[in-house]
């Protein structure tokens, strides 16, 4: 039979463990020299597990005496005086008259929005949420200059938030190829050059493991965006030497079809650790798959035995201008899709189209890119608000149309008790 042929030699594969447990293998040593820098893994991982927990972020912030301190006290409050809807209130309310409560908890749906760019957001999306009776996610992304957030306290606010809510959080590293280092990328005018990916030119996957090791070690951070072949690598044998992190993978790595998904996860096995585990948490497909393609990338990841480990993220919404065409709505393919696939996200960035349409800035991709001065002194940063407050919007709405179809989600585990 021709399926016999593509039984994979063993042989090849013990060939390809020696090369790259080779002292001499000059990517392997390269890379072992940056984890070098930050110690053992056991020490980078102790280093990192300090640093992120929430009584060290609130010290750091204390001691340049950040204005987020006040905000993280009242979030805090508010959590402990029970402010916050919770499920069962919030699933009452979201049905329609005479519909009886049925939950699905096999295939609960994580509420996902991006990007969370400022600190102020979250502050603003929780006290609407208090007052409106609506969910905070389970699942926040980040696109903003690391080196940025650093300097004003956002990265270590955004963090300790996200631990005092009970959500996840991914950020987006510096070192890529929109960082000038691929000379060929300017703003539209170049768009043809992206069709490749953002790209992590020359020597930038060791300048993003450095990087990574930074934020991991100074911050706890340990989910980041992955947008490139060679870094995802990078990261799987950062992880299978045994540094404890995570990533997941971007919309523009293209898994827009089985085949690509098949390779993805590949990878995964191929790079777990000897308890199974891959650091590969979850990835992005494209914006074009349908129900059919959804479904059989669900199969491939349960046949491989990584449901439980890699999460789907579907884009619900997307941003008004500078991504796809509008209208884009997924919502009902993810009522279908979300019966019968676990471990999914339903993520939203953009507002719903018509809640957008009508507003003086829309939402765009294009904004990510912005300087946080160029923001301010622009006078934009209400509208951005704006629209990151119809991206929250989104999210409720999803959470509303699960709770009718009887389905469940996964918002911010510590603000919405059952």
């Amino acid at each position: 039979m021709l399926e016999r042929k593509l039984e994979l030699d063993g042989k090849v594969f013990a060939e390809l463990s020696g090369y790259l447990s080779d002292g001499k293998n000059p990517l392997v040593r390269d890379l072992l020299r940056v984890v070098g820098k930050y110690g053992t893994p056991e020490e980078i991982n102790e280093k990192a597990r300090e640093a992120g927990r929430l009584e060290s972020l609130l010290k750091r912030l204390e001691r340049r005496n950040a204005p987020h301190l006040k905000d993280l006290e009242w979030l805090m409050e508010e959590r402990d005086r029970g402010s916050f809807v919770s499920l069962s209130e919030y699933r009452s309310a979201a049905l329609v008259d005479g519909q009886a409560p049925v939950v699905d908890e096999s295939c609960a749906v994580t509420l996902e929005i991006s990007a969370l760019q400022y600190f102020p957001w979250l502050i603003a999306e929780a006290k609407r949420a208090i007052a409106e009776g609506e969910l905070l996610p389970g699942r926040f992304i980040r696109v903003r200059n690391m080196k940025e957030q650093e300097r004003d306290g956002d990265l270590p606010a955004v963090a300790a938030a996200m631990k005092i809510i009970g959500a996840s959080v991914v950020e987006t590293l510096d070192t890529k190829g929109t960082d000038g280092s691929n000379v060929h990328l300017g703003g539209p005018d170049t768009i043809t050059g992206y069709f490749g990916g953002i790209g992590q030119p020359n020597g930038h996957v060791l300048r993003w493991i450095d990087e990574y090791l930074h934020y991991y070690t100074n911050y706890g951070v340990c989910q980041v965006l992955n947008i490139n072949p060679g870094t995802v690598l990078a990261a799987y044998l950062l992880y299978r030497i045994g540094v404890d992190i995570k990533f997941k993978i971007s919309v523009f790595m293209g898994n827009d079809n089985p085949f690509a998904v098949l390779w993805t996860l590949l990878g995964a096995r191929l790079f777990a650790r000897s308890d199974g585990s891959t650091p590969l948490e979850g990835f992005n497909i494209s914006n074009s798959v349908d129900d059919d393609c959804l479904r059989e990338i669900a199969r491939l990841r349960r046949e491989l035995g990584l449901e439980d480990q890699v999460r789907i993220e579907h884009h619900i919404t997307e941003t008004y201008r500078s991504i796809v065409r509008q209208p884009y709505l997924r919502r009902d393919q993810l009522l279908e899709i979300a019966r019968s696939v676990p471990n999914i996200s339903a993520k939203h960035e953009g507002g719903d189209p018509d809640d957008e349409v009508g507003q003086e800035h829309t939402s765009s991709i294009l904004d990510y890119f912005r300087s946080r001065d160029e923001v301010q002194s622009s006078g934009a940063m209400e509208a951005l608000q704006g629209n990151y407050l119809l991206k929250h919007i989104a999210v409720n709405r999803t959470a509303e149309a699960l709770t009718r179809s009887g389905l469940s989600f996964v918002a911010a585990s510590r603000l919405h008790g059952r």
